[in-house]
């Protein structure tokens, strides 16, 4: 063995013959090498025969050499233009990174494979410039919401339009859920006006473009990916202990002079025993449990030279961590390229995903709410309905786990394409090309729901309820490509239809003879009601894109797009949408040339356009009329009424004109690169739904009103900080900030303050008291508060007075006291991924900041008002004569008798995720015929700096009898270990 073993000398030079200095020279799937001398020298001892070496540098050309016995190697290395020449996708086709002059932002892929999401948009949440995505609900199967360069419209939807593999996913109840992580190649994000006016009235709110994963040709590739890991709750919420509670009830007592049950200290009848036996209860434990994920992905991909394939399953599963909250994913994905002959290709992207939320789901708010006194069982049993009785306002949070509803949904997406190169028809035609896209999408949605004796439901009540949504899609795209020495020219044509038909029905039953068939049979119920509702959407496009470049370094884009659209009133069906771009590739210029050692890439782009928003819902513009049943005449007659919403035949679009400017760079061979952009839009002709006086007849009427501006900075840098020969430590910084305000409302240049609406001032905004403290008893006693807020007393919330003259008192509390204290948007959002690397293992970390932003805080706001009916955070105290606090007020009813919010700090900074790896060694793995091996562990949502008091400052927490209460949920934490292996 050591006979085949030699010793290879050589010298490693770039291309104007210069040695350098570092190069890392390696047997290609081991972790023995060595780096350059000085001089570029390296010298590489005990190299078998037959071995190749890897040469690497950083922003040069990776090198794979044979070394085939020789022992002198000299090495010539090249310059990486890969990621200037890298093709990103545009929107109905692709261009050269170096080519591109509007504002593409590309995902990282390794976000894709290696963390715990459901929904891609988790996994990229921080890490794009830009892209304010939120997980306000982390049940599982909730999709977060995303928002390009910040919000536009005040009541049309603001979320970005997204397209898969050339065919809208918008618009077809679909959602990302819908896209395996594991499928997707590359994720794009059109921001500017230039990259977003190909998409006319859907690129208002940016548009992310999505590729799957194809064949290629070669031997067939079998990929596993695969992962399982526990979850739990990223910050609890402690209760109240024991004796929080009963000094709660304490004093609630004294407040309303009522006495306790038998004298106390308990307040309930149902909290006697365990109080008695010194039995508690926590709750909180009781309904969360450790929950559980986990993902299998298999795919299968190859080819020959006229057939590539790609086919790819997967299941997820996922258990959550309050008890009944399960999802589980089903997909087939088939992506399928053929070429019958040498001018024709065919294919498809079809997929198949169905969702399952089955079951019945612990309420954690009522859980919260329990006295660790309360009884959760009765003797035989069942569980007790009121734990607290005699109060009766909190029902067992356990008691809806005893259902089992159904809640399923299916995504069938079949869509194909077949494109046609008439340069291989004819070689005059080279660089035309057509295209047909043709999308069909089927989504069928399904709850059943029963109630019985389990709840305390004597008599039974049921409920089906079915929607579907068929989506067709057909697209005309015709292109030309031509090269005359240094210029190139590109054209894109697009004649594009869409329909979308979406049907509901409901039935409903109660009053059952038993609740053994549940939804099985609502014709045996005594009482019947149904419903049913239809609609139908349709839109015409057409776009035409010219791409100029002159040697690579002047660039020039011209759009523009017609779209109608079928939600708009008669009058106004059509609008154009036109925008240009100039990019200039300064680093390609002669007099750069001194300077390429140390920059390397230089880009400046400026583009100018408008876009469109047409995000409200169908027959928006129409008066409708609803029908009612009437008693006349001894009999029921059907009758028609007005709806509440007025029509508009002159509603249009809502059109977004924007500018950006950017500067794309790269230092040092790139091991320094980036993208710095500025833009500013005005958004006018607003959807926005105008009130109306009560004498029309109707309450509201949609109309184009009002401007909004949107005004940001966006800057990612990422860096190579170290490279040697055995470690490498990279970084990726990102930074967005962004400021929306309105500009007019209704034309009068007035506020609407029941809308919260303020001109000058952001679309969302906190608008409340400012409080300055607790009145105390002295200061009532004194009678500080009779000139100031006249109906306070010791224990309230004490606020500001400001709404006299130049801001100072006016002897009262009332509306006018109240001011803008902040926004409900963050102000600027910041991501920082450190990845460190030695040998064959990875170490990521990423952290996520957001900042600026103010939310109203409804544990604070909920935390006196009931807290003498049910229990209370342990961080959230009370006042007392005792206890004088200045900070948090009495359990009086009244001690917030104006309505203060409690708006709070709802900035935080996040340890989002840490994910450590490692790739077994190819000499380890190739004789049992295996390519690759990766090993992860991973951890999410690990740790949360922040001011906040509740839940979480990022999740969604609505009080009682308001919003979504019933399915409060905590953010996640999780642990998971994954593999990814290639056959």
């Amino acid at each position: 063995m050591f006979a085949q073993q030699i010793t290879v000398k050589g010298t490693v030079k770039d291309t104007k013959g210069e040695p350098l200095i570092g190069v890392t020279v390696r047997i290609e799937g081991t972790t023995i090498g060595t780096i350059t001398d000085m001089d570029g020298v390296f010298t590489l001892s005990n190299v078998p025969r037959d071995a190749t070496l890897e040469i690497s540098y950083v922003g040069m050309k990776t090198q794979r050499i044979p070394v085939n016995g020789r022992t002198a190697i000299d090495v010539v290395m090249e310059e990486e233009t890969e990621m200037l020449e890298e093709v990103v996708v545009v929107g109905y086709g692709t261009q050269k990174k170096s080519d591109i002059t509007g504002s593409v932002t590309s995902v990282p892929k390794d976000r894709f494979s290696k963390l715990p999401v459901t929904n891609v948009l988790q996994a990229i949440q921080g890490v794009a410039a830009g892209i304010n995505i939120t997980q306000s609900s982390s049940i599982p199967g909730d999709a977060p919401s995303v928002m390009v360069r910040g919000r536009n419209s005040i009541n049309a939807s603001s979320e970005p339009y997204i397209v898969v593999d050339g065919v809208p996913l918008s618009k077809t109840d679909g959602s990302l859920n819908d896209i395996n992580p594991n499928d997707i190649e590359s994720m794009e994000i059109l921001k500017d006006a230039s990259a977003t006016a190909i998409y006319g009235t859907n690129g208002a709110n940016g548009v992310i473009l999505i590729t799957t994963k194809r064949g290629s040709t070669g031997k067939p590739v079998i990929r596993y990916n695969g992962y399982g890991g526990v979850e739990g709750m990223a910050h609890v919420l402690e209760p109240g202990s024991p004796e929080q509670v009963l000094e709660r009830y304490a004093e609630y007592a004294r407040i309303q002079g009522a006495s306790l049950y038998q004298g106390g200290p308990i307040r309930y009848e149902y909290e006697a025993e365990n109080y008695a036996n010194g039995k508690t209860v926590d709750w909180i434990d009781l309904v969360t449990q450790t929950g559980n994920i986990q993902d299998h992905n298999l795919s299968i991909s190859g080819g020959r030279e006229n057939v590539k394939y790609y086919v790819s399953g997967d299941f997820m599963n996922e258990k959550g961590i309050v008890k009944g909250y399960n999802y589980k994913r089903y997909s087939i994905r088939t992506n399928i390229d053929m070429n019958p002959t040498d001018y024709l290709t065919i294919g498809t992207n079809s997929y198949i995903v169905s969702h399952n939320r089955d079951g019945g789901r612990a309420n954690l708010l009522n859980a919260e709410a329990m006295s660790p006194y309360a009884r959760v069982y009765e003797e035989d049993g069942s569980l007790t309905h009121y734990p607290m009785y005699s109060e009766t306002l909190w029902a067992n949070p356990l008691l809806s786990t005893t259902l089992d509803p159904e809640r399923r949904q299916f995504n069938i997406s079949v869509n194909g394409y077949g494109e046609v190169n008439f340069g291989n028809i004819w070689s005059p035609l080279s660089g035309l090309q057509y295209k047909l896209n043709a999308g069909y999408t089927y989504i069928p949605w399904r709850t059943n729901e029963y109630e019985g004796k389990s709840v305390y439901n004597m008599t039974g009540w049921g409920k089906i309820f079915n929607r579907e949504t068929q989506t067709w899609t057909l697209e005309n795209i015709l292109t030309y490509n031509k090269d005359f020495d240094v210029h190139h020219f590109d054209f894109t044509g697009l004649y594009a239809a869409s329909r979308k038909h979406y049907q509901e029905s409901t039935s409903e039953g109660s009053i059952f003879p038993n609740d053994d068939l549940e939804w099985g049979n609502l014709g045996a119920a005594a009482t019947h009601k149904v419903g049913s509702y239809a609609d139908l959407y349709t839109s015409l496009s057409q776009m035409g894109r010219i791409n100029y470049s002159y040697d690579s370094r002047y660039l020039f884009t011209f759009t523009v797009r017609r779209d109608g659209s079928s939600v708009f009133g008669i009058n106004n069906k059509y609008g154009i949408f036109p925008s240009v771009a100039l990019g200039w590739n300064m680093s390609r210029e002669k007099f750069m040339e001194p300077m390429v050692n140390v920059l390397n890439n230089l880009k400046i782009r400026l583009s100018y356009g408008k876009s469109g928003n047409e995000a409200i819902g169908v027959y928006q513009s129409l008066t409708k009329m609803s029908t009612s049943a009437l008693a006349m005449g001894k009999a029921s007659h059907t009758t028609l009424k007005t709806q509440a919403s007025m029509g508009n035949n002159d509603l249009s679009w809502e059109t977004t004109t924007g500018f950006n400017g950017g500067i794309d760079f790269g230092f040092l061979n790139n091991r320094v690169n980036g993208t710095i952009d500025f833009y500013k839009t005005n958004t006018s002709d607003l959807l926005l739904k105008r009130s109306l006086p009560q004498i029309t007849g109707y309450q509201n009427v949609w109309a184009n009103m009002g401007k909004t501006s949107n005004t940001g900075v966006e800057v990612t840098v990422n860096s190579k900080n170290i490279v040697t020969k055995d470690f490498t430590w990279s970084m990726g910084i990102v930074f967005s900030w962004n400021k929306n305000k309105i500009i007019d409302l209704y034309g009068d240049g007035k506020d609407d303050i029941g809308n919260r609406w303020f001109i000058g001032h952001p679309i969302g905004v906190i608008y409340d008291y400012t409080m300055v403290g607790i009145w105390q008893e002295d200061e009532i006693a004194a009678g500080e508060h009779l000139n100031w807020d006249p109906v306070a007393q010791a224990g309230d919330v004490k606020l500001a007075d400001i709404s006299g003259p130049e801001g100072k008192s006016d002897g009262k509390i009332d509306d006018n006291d109240r001011s803008i204290l902040g926004q409900t948007s963050p102000k600027w959002i910041g991501g920082l991924t450190n990845t460190f690397s030695y040998k064959d293992f990875s170490l990521s970390i990423f952290i996520n900041t957001v900042q600026g932003l103010m939310r109203n805080n409804t544990t604070i706001g909920t935390a006196s008002d009931e807290m003498g009916r049910r229990n209370g955070p342990a961080e959230i105290g009370f006042w007392t004569p005792e206890n004088k606090s200045n900070r948090w007020r009495s359990l009086s009813n009244t001690s917030n008798r104006h309505g203060y919010g409690f708006p709070c700090d709802a900035s935080y900074t996040r340890i989002k995720d840490i994910t450590l790896s490692y790739n077994l060694p190819s000499v380890v793995i190739k004789n049992i015929g295996i390519s690759g091996i990766q090993l992860y562990l991973s951890g999410r949502n690990l740790y949360t700096f922040t001011d906040w008091i509740g839940w979480d400052p990022e999740a969604r927490y609505d009080p009682r009898g308001s919003g979504d209460w019933s399915t409060n949920y905590p953010v996640v934490r999780s642990y998971v270990l994954g593999v990814n292996v290639t056959f």
